[in-house]
């Protein structure tokens, strides 16, 4: 019988993903949803790519309508931030002082862009994580030629870098690391990107960024760690994310390092359980903790977190079970389509095969502790992707994978 209140905090394609899951695994309940935000659930991926470019418009990043979300008769809190979370009685705090008595909470906070001291308010410094950041930015860079330096070159970096390029800016692409996304896609498939960029004239810089120069309160340069500056008058600072877990710190039963810290089935406590970006749960297939800042992980979880935690409220009669998704994502830059499944980051080995370098055309298969963990394409058809996504369904012995994933190309 459901005649209490369940909080999903995170008004995200992962909370939205939460909400419908509850109303249809039975819910019938008081649901609210708590956003920070003053918009309605939208889509992230596409605003370091068609909404900057101009191609779209906000109208297309919405994921439901206000009606259908209606239809959910749910208690949406916009622009309202959860301040605290007391796991014990599940009760949740919000900023305007109200308190939530609840049978279960589902977290859905997400990240939150890093930046450097004293640049938040300096007129053309940026971060790209909200729809009013992306928008910020794309008014910057709707008008006349920019001198745009974008600090930070994984993948948030290299799509707006590309974008900015197409439009016409002079861009400069200043990284950590000495290949574009390198840490995540390993030598091989970072020099082609590098190459792509080079192609399409962005300047390539190694190294972080020491502070700005600024005139009259607006930015005019860049100062690098090395001790070198490069003139800019925009500045995007793509350096990374925070898990959004400030506001759960207090309690001590919450593990809030590198996220909130949930087992296999998402739960973080007894009714706490949390979705997207800003969960790290124990994988099964991969034995360890993991957090998966991709876009369909966070539907994937959020489906998962839900189906759970009507199981545990006794909604569901069925028994929850262990999230064990084969991640994927992807991104888009210049004319070329990147598409990874599995886990990249963390791998110890990687080996890129060249396929066609004029088309572009790679695979790479990405590995820890000898197993195969991951796999990335660049170029290839759909029937080869989903041949890639066989390949790594299940970690397995490198030498095992590694001879598929050659026979799924074509290169054996």
């Amino acid at each position: 019988m459901t005649v209490g209140r369940i909080a999903v905090v995170g008004a995200s394609a992962a909370g939205l993903a939460a909400v419908e899951a509850l109303r249809r695994g039975g819910w019938s309940g008081e649901l609210t949803l708590v956003g920070d935000e003053p918009h309605l659930p939208y889509d992230r991926p596409p605003l370091s790519k068609q909404l900057l470019s101009g191609d779209w418009e906000t109208d297309k990043l919405g994921l439901r309508t206000a009606e259908q979300l209606d239809a959910l008769n749910m208690d949406v809190r916009l622009g309202t931030k959860a301040t605290a979370l007391d796991a014990g009685t599940r009760t949740l705090t919000l900023d305007d002082g109200d308190r939530l008595a609840t049978d279960g909470v589902i977290v859905a906070t997400g990240v939150r862009a890093r930046t450097l001291p004293g640049l938040a308010r300096l007129d053309g410094v940026h971060t790209l994580r909200t729809l009013d950041d992306a928008l910020g930015l794309r008014t910057w860079l709707s008008g006349a030629p920019r001198r745009l330096v974008v600090a930070g070159n994984g993948v948030l970096g290299c799509e707006a870098a590309a974008v900015a390029r197409e439009l016409g800016h002079e861009v400069t692409l200043v990284g950590r690391d000495p290949l574009p996304m390198g840490r995540l896609v390993g030598d091989g498939v970072g020099a082609l990107l590098a190459a792509e960029h080079e192609r399409h004239g962005v300047r390539q810089l190694t190294g972080g960024l020491d502070g700005v120069e600024t005139a009259n309160g607006r930015v005019t340069g860049v100062r690098l760690a090395d001790g070198g500056t490069l003139e800019a008058d925009t500045v995007l600072l793509a350096i990374g994310s925070e898990p959004a877990v400030d506001w759960l710190r207090a309690d001590a039963a919450l593990d809030t390092a590198d996220g909130l810290r949930c087992d296999e089935y998402c739960a973080a406590a007894p009714g706490v359980y949390a979705a997207g970006d800003v969960a790290r749960w124990y994988h099964p297939g991969h034995g360890r903790h993991l957090r998966i800042e991709h876009r369909m992980n966070a539907t994937e979880q959020a489906m998962a977190a839900a189906k759970n935690l009507l199981v545990e409220l006794g909604v569901s009669q069925d028994e929850r079970r262990p999230f064990t998704p084969v991640p994927y994502f992807w991104s888009d830059q210049y004319g070329m389509k990147l598409q990874a499944y599995g886990v990249l980051a963390g791998a110890d080995r990687a080996e890129t095969v060249l396929l066609d370098k004029e088309q572009r055309q790679v695979a790479a298969l990405y590995g820890r502790d000898g197993q195969a963990t991951g796999v990335l394409a660049a170029g290839l058809p759909p029937r080869q992707i989903r041949g890639l996504r066989a390949v790594i369904a299940t970690p397995g012995p490198w030498e095992e994978a590694h001879q598929r994933l050659l026979a799924a190309v074509g290169a054996e």
